[in-house]
């Protein structure tokens, strides 16, 4: 027998209205009602109709989120912190990834339309906004990650890694390194390019000549190929900075196949403190990004412009920190002093 929210109410012994603050999690109900109310919800099996709470009060409590692909260890910790978010409110999260396709995208973002969705975070940069149009048509709040400014319907998080970026060109100046090499992220990507004009104009201002920038995906085999390039170059950098922890560890592994010693001859720095950073041999020395509260702030960010009839989104700044292992080490030139 399919039983209606009317049936429940009838069995809790209180109002609709009460079953459905109970199943919503929308409001405060006393503990020995709710008690009663989720009894009844499992004595008679009872599921709610999201197809007809849409239609009785016109707003989707679907929200979804976008991101480059599953297989990538950054995004773990910002699922959690979104769907951590999302279930306390008694929301619902669609879980999608566009594997860096632009033609897949673009059909994300049509079916993204069709399923209704009240809110969207893309929490990927390879997405522009352009590619957004059809959600912002159809009036679907967003919001993205290092954008470029928020407005009606988009909010936008700045992930500030010039800070953590800074403290890690400190560190190596301090430890004796005068020559760097940067391997940032993909060309065309947002926060690739942000972290590369970061790393290099930061060196600049420690008086450091970055000897080779090459841009890469973010997987282990592209910063193990962008080695090969820096092995090849006229002049050895004595530290790399890389613009992923997933590059760092190709990298790592790329100069220990050579015959590179890593921290002994290079230095290498990674961005992310993915949770493999640590487990690395050499333990990587990288700049943290707080992923878990990435998550929940774009959940935040998405409640707020729901909830508000102007629908207007607005700014938020993340910082980021440098976490110092072992893959950092004094220059070889500065050893070299100290033992004669």
């Amino acid at each position: 027998m399919v039983y209606t929210m009317k049936d429940v109410a009838r069995k809790a012994q209180v109002s609709p209205a009460t079953v459905s603050r109970v199943l919503n999690n929308t409001h405060y109900i006393a503990d020995e009602t709710r008690a009663r109310v989720l009894a009844a919800v499992d004595e008679m099996s009872y599921y709610k109709n999201v197809h007809a709470q849409r239609l009785a009060t016109g707003q989707s409590d679907l929200l979804a989120l976008v991101i480059s692909e599953f297989a990538n260890p950054f995004y773990p910790e910002v699922i959690r912190g979104f769907q951590a978010a999302a279930w306390d409110r008694g929301l619902d999260v669609l879980l999608l990834n566009t594997e860096y396709s632009r033609t897949r995208t673009d059909s994300l973002m049509r079916k993204l339309v069709e399923r209704d969705v009240s809110g969207v975070a893309i929490l990927t940069s390879s997405i522009e906004m352009a590619a957004a149009a059809p959600l912002a048509e159809a009036g679907i709040s967003m919001v993205f990650s290092n954008l470029y400014s928020a407005g009606k319907l988009v909010s936008n998080i700045t992930v500030d890694y010039s800070r953590g970026i800074a403290q890690a060109i400190e560190h190596v100046v301090s430890l004796g390194h005068r020559r760097a090499a940067v391997i940032a992220g993909p060309e065309g990507s947002r926060t690739a390019e942000h972290v590369k004009s970061a790393l290099v104009n930061g060196l600049a201002r420690k008086k450091m000549r970055a000897s080779t920038v090459i841009n890469c995906d973010y997987r282990i085999d592209a910063g193990a190929s962008a080695v090969k390039a820096i092995l090849t170059a006229p002049e050895m950098p004595t530290v790399i900075f890389c613009g992923s922890d997933l590059i760092a560890m190709g990298a790592m592994s790329a100069l220990e196949e050579a015959g590179v010693r890593v921290p002994e001859e290079v230095s290498v720095v990674g961005i992310d403190n993915i949770a493999f950073a640590g487990l690395a041999r050499p333990s990587l020395t990288t700049i943290n990004v707080p992923r878990e509260e990435l998550g929940r702030t774009a959940f935040h960010a998405l409640e707020k412009m729901v909830q508000l009839k102007r629908h207007k989104g607005a700014e938020y700044t993340l910082e980021t920190k440098l976490v110092a292992r072992k893959s950092t080490a004094p220059a070889p030139e500065k050893r070299n002093r100290k033992t004669r």
